[in-house]
């Protein structure tokens, strides 16, 4: 009898260790469901995993190589993101509130991963990313055969403005440490960035053309904000992909630098259905720096009570955001 008990167990054990597949248990309060989204063996994979009613829920993958997953809720905001591999029995828990909160167990790198975290806590919850991208930097150039330097470059940095250099910084980790599977998440379109909480935009004050002052409240309108400096070259084609939006968006186009010389010619073209206005105080300006602004253009996506849901260089994932 004493043989057959354990018999059992041993095939209970080996059946909730199986080194073909991943494993996450979440925990994880206030979230109606979560998907999971990551580049597996097979493709991308994108599921639903439902979740009980004390925000348990149990997730099985499946990919040979290191993965980034994302863990998101169910408006597509990202909750976590951790790495995982075959074998790998992750446990993730926190309340989806605080997502910065949100702790994971289960292997070292997701345990260094998070070590950084949290001694970088005042980084991640800053609006403006460039003091997260300048540790991330130090971290690389300090740590290339590390491979926690790959997971940070692809999931927590957020200057993308300048490819060349975030290639070649991820060209010198060495090899061994950012394997394949990591890095091609970034064109699968697998890659759901985790981000701080982002901030509400309830309004900016702004110029008119004429110098008029105008209070541009947020509330009720999803919003597109456009940010330009002179010189704008490819503003023409910038011009015929925001009109491609159709007329359930609004979009607002602010010059954010002092000079307003060219001002006027340059939106001189522009559809006279567009607002452009002027922000004399650039990425300082008061409402605008909670927009991170590290390069121009940039692109800003709010929605009808003012929270930011993008705030970046990319007008391509701004205009996915609607």
């Amino acid at each position: 009898m004493k043989k057959l008990s354990f018999f059992i167990i041993l095939v209970v054990m080996l059946g909730s260790c199986n080194s073909h597949e991943f494993k996450i248990d979440g925990n994880i309060a206030g979230v109606e469901g979560v998907r999971i989204v990551f580049d597996g063996d097979s493709g991308v994979v994108d599921e639903w995993v439902s979740i009980d009613k004390k925000g348990r829920f149990s997730y099985k993958g499946t990919s040979a190589e290191p993965v980034l997953v994302s863990i998101l809720d169910v408006r597509g905001e990202p909750l976590k993101m951790v790495v995982a591999a075959n074998g790998d029995h992750l446990k993730v828990k926190g309340d989806s509130p605080k997502p910065l909160h949100i702790k994971v167990r289960g292997n070292r790198l997701n345990e260094d991963w998070q070590l950084f975290c949290d001694e970088h806590a005042a980084f991640y919850a800053d609006p403006n990313p460039s003091r997260l991208d300048a540790a991330i930097e130090k971290y690389v150039r300090d740590h290339p055969a590390d491979m926690l330097s790959t997971v940070l470059l692809l999931a927590d940095y957020s200057d993308y403005s300048d490819r060349g250099k975030v290639d070649k910084m991820l060209a010198s980790i060495k090899v061994d440490a950012r394997p394949r599977s990591l890095s091609r998440a970034l064109t699968s379109g697998s890659l759901a960035r985790k981000r701080s909480a982002m901030p509400r935009l309830r309004s900016l004050t702004l110029f008119k053309h004429g110098n008029k002052v105008e209070e541009v409240s947020m509330i009720n309108h999803k919003t597109l904000i456009s940010l330009w400096a002179n010189p704008q070259h490819d503003r023409r084609s910038l011009i015929d992909k925001l009109q491609a939006i159709g007329t359930n968006v609004r979009v607002i186009d602010v010059l954010a630098e002092s000079d307003t010389l060219r001002w006027s010619q340059t939106t001189h073209d522009d559809p006279a259905s567009w607002q452009h206005y002027w922000a004399p105080g650039g990425p300082l300006e008061p409402g605008i720096q909670l927009l991170g602004i590290t390069t121009m253009p940039w692109f800003a996506v709010t929605d009808s009570t003012g929270q930011i849901t993008y705030s970046g260089p990319n007008l391509t994932t701004a205009l996915a955001s609607f």
